[in-house]
């Protein structure tokens, strides 16, 4: 049977509350080990290799199912956190993200023909070769493959949100899955349990569809004992600067475009634009315009991040 990334220690396709408690017992056990972070942080060679890798297995996936994709990187993080980063060549690299991609298609049940991607890049694997490196990994993960993920955790969670209406709660997990697939990659978040991303997750998407409600979600979930309300604090906070890195990175990219505009550009051609305002626009004019639209983009994103920050101590009850 297929391996469903929000069930996986149940058989069932419905939500069984019963299963919860043994999965906050357990997702430790499906997490890169603790120093995993501290070695990405301290060697940035580290990070390239782990970029480069989710990208080979995003390219490999990019067809298939996103959740064969995230799973296949949790399996990464785990491998590569207790074996150590590998030797950054290419060849090797590319024959570790085949063997996550492999690992977990098999456990999705999804079709997965590696010989799509033999001679990719110009590197053909035999099947032993592949073979013997999903054994390696599989010894890593301690033959774990059932992996504990924060989709896991969305059902529980959304339980405490007391929507009433199915396509509220339906608009309201689409949003947090979305986010936790972008948040992967981010290696600020590698340190927190699927569970506090989960929420982390919920709140944010929360805040986006629901913001009046949104101190009232807060202390829902933050009311759940499973919950450490310092982590939640902290990995929701961060959610809110990766969304700000992120912001902050589109509008350089649009507005780093200095282009000079003259009289002839089609927005300032006509004749009221200069006779109404007795300013004809120069090259010189046009740019600090955009520099202080994107200085005022700027603070709206600063200001919008301070006041996203959330204490969970300050929360007042609903």
């Amino acid at each position: 049977m297929e391996f469903d990334l929000e069930n996986p220690l149940t058989n069932f396709n419905d939500f069984c509350p019963g299963s919860i408690p043994s999965l906050f017992l357990v997702e430790s056990d499906h997490m890169p080990t603790e120093n995993y972070l501290n070695t990405l942080k301290a060697i940035d060679l580290d990070i390239s290799v782990r970029r480069q890798v989710i990208s080979s297995i995003s390219q490999f996936t990019c067809k298939l199912c996103p959740f064969l994709s995230y799973l296949a990187v949790n399996y990464l993080d785990r491998f590569l956190s207790t074996q150590g980063i590998p030797q950054p060549k290419t060849w090797v690299l590319r024959l570790v993200a085949i063997s996550c991609v492999s690992l977990a298609a098999k456990m999705k049940k999804t079709d997965f023909s590696l010989t799509d991607f033999q001679g990719d890049g110009g590197f053909i694997f035999d099947a032993q070769t592949i073979e013997r490196m999903e054994y390696l990994i599989l010894g890593a993960l301690k033959w774990r493959m059932r992996s504990i993920t924060p989709f896991s955790f969305i059902s529980f969670f959304i339980s405490f949100f007391k929507l009433k209406d199915p396509p509220l709660r339906q608009a309201l997990k689409a949003r947090a899955v979305e986010i936790i697939f972008k948040a992967q990659i981010d290696i600020k978040l590698l340190e927190f349990k699927p569970s506090i991303i989960a929420a982390s997750a919920l709140l944010s998407a929360s805040h986006e569809l629901f913001p009046l409600q949104f101190l009232c979600f807060i202390k829902a979930i933050s009311s759940c004992s499973y919950v450490s309300k310092e982590k939640l604090s902290k990995c929701y906070n961060l959610m809110q600067e990766i969304a700000k890195e992120r912001y902050e990175s589109v509008f350089d990219m649009v507005c780093s475009n200095d282009t000079t505009v003259t009289v002839l550009d089609p927005h300032f051609s006509s004749s009221e634009s200069e006779t109404t305002k007795g300013i004809v626009p120069t090259a010189t004019n046009t740019s600090m315009t955009l520099r202080t639209e994107r200085d005022i983009k700027r603070r709206k994103i600063n200001d919008y991040r301070n006041n996203q920050t959330v204490h969970l101590s300050q929360v007042q009850h609903c």
